[in-house]
């Protein structure tokens, strides 16, 4: 679906921004309600092939998973700990794709800036050694893994503003660089000494561990508020730097002069090199920025969540993050309520499975559609635009103002 034509007239209108608003949060709300009647259909018609002796063309199923699946995200402390730790790295990589989708830019880098980021993490809890002091070692690790993910981002960015070499291109390729990357530094200066196998010290053995958030119980008016266990066992403090990401960047992007330049540079660069801004430094930056959020949401992961790499050390965090920017529609705001969403998802994936017995792989279905349908509707948005007569995606300069139309 697609706004109707707006008044004539200029200047700002609080009517034609609300207008906007309001079809860019249905076009959202319509894919998430058309995966889950697909999801549905799905499960309908495979519910006699699932476990638990489920009959043929079983209609009560679905709202039985969906209702587990809503009971494991948010009904339970646990489940809300587990909600919010899974929605960490998905905001911060999500405003990592968002952020480049406001710039034109399309960072399929996440995966690699995400590795990145856990090893430069690991990097420092490995040099500090098993007698180290969290308060010290935290934060550091924290900065590392950002610089780390801000490094592989960066790689992309200055080979675009130098040789024109497109991001989508350079970021899958050194994606697979940096899965190497990974292995070889979890096989070799980061393994951990007369260990058998190849693997890392492990960061809460060594006191280097995100801890977990504690708020201690209130009694008021003999009324117990609170509790040590509020969030969850799974609920750790790198939660609160993904709440603060998000004001952050958008505070970045729609109140200052460089928020500003990164927007008009995604919605024309032409326009923006013509207006004196220097675009190319624009795209470095702008690479930078979205690679050191990826590798924060890495570095929380590994310090709050995992603690420890094996080779086999890999996420999804990085593509989960493209649905997650396109279902915020690249806002900040959108973008964290797309987070919370979809770590919700994760997290009553498991009760959906022992409960109705129905596969946890439906989230990565449902995923799956909801990207597809919002894709589906950008590209038809942004073909109507098109000039008539001219070929589908062909050069870096047609992909850039689809980009511009991601994240509107």
């Amino acid at each position: 679906m697609s706004a109707p034509a707006g008044t004539a007239g200029s200047g700002f209108s609080l009517r034609d921004w609300g207008s906007s608003l309001f079809w860019t949060l249905a076009e959202s709300v319509t894919a998430i309600l058309l995966a889950v009647v697909v999801g549905g259909i799905g499960i309908t018609l495979f519910s006699g092939f699932l476990p638990n002796n489920h009959p043929a063309f079983d209609v009560g199923l679905p709202f039985a998973a969906y209702g587990a699946l809503w009971s494991g995200a948010v009904g339970s402390i646990n489940g809300i700990g587990s909600t919010l730790s899974y929605a960490t790295p998905l905001a911060l990589a999500g405003l990592g794709v968002g952020l480049g989708f406001k710039a034109g830019l399309f960072n399929i880098g996440g995966r690699g800036q995400f590795l990145m980021g856990s090893v430069g993490a690991m990097a420092v809890v490995t040099v500090m050694g098993p007698s180290q002091n969290g308060l010290i070692t935290v934060p550091l690790a924290l900065i590392v893994g950002g610089l780390f993910g801000a490094f592989a981002g960066f790689i992309p960015g200055a080979l675009k503003a130098t040789s024109g070499a497109h991001e989508v291109v350079t970021t899958i390729m050194l994606n697979y660089i940096f899965v190497f990357a990974t292995y070889w530094a979890i096989s070799g200066p980061l393994r951990l000494p007369n260990s058998p196998q190849a693997i890392t010290a492990d960061a809460s053995a060594w006191g280097a561990a995100l801890p977990t958030i504690h708020i201690p119980e209130v009694d008021i008016l003999g009324l117990h508020l609170f509790g040590a266990d509020v969030l969850g066992r799974d609920a750790h403090y790198g939660i609160l730097l993904a709440v603060l990401a998000l004001p952050v960047i958008w505070f970045l992007l729609f109140r200052t002069t460089l928020g500003f330049e990164i927007r008009a540079a995604g919605a024309n660069s032409d326009a923006a090199r013509y207006a004196g801004m220097k675009t190319k430094q624009l795209v470095v930056l702008t690479m930078s920025m979205a690679g050191g959020l990826c590798g924060l949401a890495g570095a929380t992961t590994l310090l709050g969540v995992v603690h420890q790499m094996a080779p086999g050390y890999d996420t999804t965090i990085g593509f989960d993050a493209i649905t997650v920017a396109l279902v915020g529609r690249s806002n900040p705001v959108g973008i964290g309520l797309a987070a919370l969403l979809f770590g919700g998802m994760r997290a009553g994936a498991q009760t959906m499975q022992i409960s109705p017995g129905v596969p946890g792989e439906l989230v990565d279905a449902l995923q799956m559609f909801i990207l597809l349908f919002l894709v589906i509707n950008i590209l038809r948005r942004w073909m109507a635009k098109r000039p008539t007569g001219g070929s589908a995606l062909t050069t870096g300069a047609e992909v850039a103002p689809l980009a511009a139309e991601v994240s509107k």
